[in-house]
């Protein structure tokens, strides 16, 4: 028999306040943003409609004292969005923010992850 649990997944979210916070969705979502330049096409990578990522997106620009993803409107073509230098203050600070976190929190996890119980199946 052999333990086959999966390696543990660190997930962050920064909570500023209720209905204000910047987690591992949102920071995807501006990097799907950045790389497409499309709300929809962030969207549709993520399996969330155009109408859901741009709800997020009003609020992250809403929380932040500038706003972090433009659009412009298109023609035949269609539009386009981009991030703003602050969107793109924000995702770095935010993954900086994991890195470190997961650095520093990797001895606890391993010390955590050694009390679980095996999940045993046989091969």
């Amino acid at each position: 028999m052999t333990d086959t649990r999966p390696q543990p997944v660190q997930k962050l979210r920064i909570v500023f306040d209720e209905g204000e916070m910047v987690g591992p969705g949102k920071a995807e979502l501006l990097e799907h943003i950045r790389d497409t330049g499309s709300i929809a096409a962030a969207g549709r990578a993520m399996g969330m409609s155009y109408k859901r990522a741009w709800q997020l997106v009003e609020t992250m620009n809403a929380m932040f004292r500038t706003p972090l993803v433009v659009r412009s409107r298109g023609g035949a073509l269609g539009g386009s969005a981009t991030l703003t230098q602050t969107g793109t203050a924000v995702l770095a600070a935010y993954r900086d923010y994991e890195s470190a976190a997961r650095s520093a929190g990797q001895p606890h996890v391993d010390r955590l992850t050694a009390l679980l119980r095996p999940k045993d199946r046989d091969v």
